[in-house]
C-alpha cells in the first residue's frame, strides 16, 4: 500500500494544480440500481486511495434498497461525492450520458466509467490516469493478447461476451479487443466532440457505440489489461434485450458510418 499512496501523491500534483478547481480533477461515474451492499464500502476505498484527484458521482435510478440514502450520508462526511437521483430505472446509457453532461458542465478533466459492484477495482485507476499519457480515451481489457482476464463468470455469459467482442471487431472493424467493457477513462475534450444528444443505446450496445464514435472521430484509443471479477453480492443488470440491441446495433454503427449520419 506505500507504494500506491506514493502514486496516488504524485498524480494528484500532476492531476490537480490547484486542489480546490474541479476543473482540473477527474470525475469518476458510478451508476446504480439495488446496490446498498456495494456502494458505502467503494466510496470509501475511492475517496481513501484518491483523495486529491478524483470526485465521485452517484447516479442511482430510485434503488428501492436505500442506495441513495447510503450516498447522502456519506455526503455529510466526505468531500466530493456528488448524487443524482432518477425517478426510475432508465438503463445504463442514459445514466452516463447524464454524468458525462454533469462532468463537462463543471470542467472535469478525466471522466471515468466504473460499476459498483467491484468487479472494476479501485486500484486500477492510477493505471488509467498514467495511461491517459498518450491516449484520449483508455479501456480497460479483459481480452487483451489472447487472454482471458475473468474470474467467477459462469462460463456461457464468459463465451458470450468474448464472442461479442470477435463479432463487433469484425462488422465494424475497430481495432479494440474488449469493446463491451465498462470500466474506461474519458478527456473531456473527447466528449465535448461527440454529439451525445444521438446517443440513445444500452448496456453493451451503449460501450459499443461510444467507442465506436471516438474511435472514428480519430482520437486515439489504448486498452490496458484489468482483471475482471465478477460481482459478489447483488443482482447483474444485463438483460437479453441489452445483448439483442448489441447484435443490431453493430450493423447500424456501420452503415450511418458508411453514409456520413454518424
Amino acid at each position: 500500500m506505500p507504494n500506491q499512496n506514493n502514486e496516488t501523491s504524485k498524480n494528484s500534483r500532476m492531476l490537480s494544480g490547484d486542489e480546490t478547481a474541479p476543473a482540473s480533477k477527474a470525475l469518476v461515474i458510478i451508476p446504480t440500481f439495488n446496490e446498498a451492499e456495494n456502494i458505502g464500502r467503494l466510496l470509501g476505498d475511492l475517496k481513501k486511495l484518491y483523495p486529491l484527484i478524483i470526485d465521485i458521482l452517484v447516479i442511482d435510478d430510485n434503488s428501492p434498497d436505500g442506495t441513495a440514502g447510503i450516498v447522502r450520508s456519506m455526503q455529510l462526511t466526505t468531500s466530493g461525492i456528488h448524487l443524482m437521483t432518477r425517478e426510475r430505472k432508465l438503463g445504463l446509457g442514459t445514466a452516463y450520458i447524464s454524468g458525462f453532461r454533469f462532468a463537462l458542465q463543471n470542467g472535469y478533466r478525466y471522466i471515468v466509467e466504473m460499476d459498483a459492484d467491484y468487479s472494476h477495482d479501485p486500484l486500477m485507476l492510477q493505471r488509467f490516469f498514467d495511461a491517459m499519457s498518450d491516449a484520449e480515451l483508455v479501456i480497460g481489457s479483459r481480452y487483451m493478447n489472447n487472454t482471458v482476464n475473468v474470474v467467477n463468470w459462469p462460463l456461457g455469459r464468459l463465451i458470450l461476451s468474448k464472442m461479442a467482442s470477435i463479432y463487433t471487431r469484425f462488422v465494424t472493424g475497430m481495432p479494440v479487443a474488449d469493446p463491451t467493457s465498462g470500466f474506461k477513462c474519458f478527456r473531456a475534450e473527447v466528449l465535448r466532440a461527440l454529439d451525445l444528444e444521438r446517443i440513445n443505446s444500452q448496456g453493451y450496445s451503449f460501450q459499443i457505440e461510444m467507442n465506436f464514435r471516438v474511435w472514428k472521430q480519430g482520437f486515439a484509443i489504448r486498452e490496458i489489461p484489468i482483471v475482471f471479477v465478477d460481482r459478489t453480492v447483488g443482482k447483474s443488470k444485463m438483460t437479453r434485450h441489452n445483448i439483442r440491441e448489441a447484435i443490431w446495433m453493430v450493423w447500424l454503427l456501420k452503415i450511418k458510418s458508411g453514409f456520413g449520419l454518424l
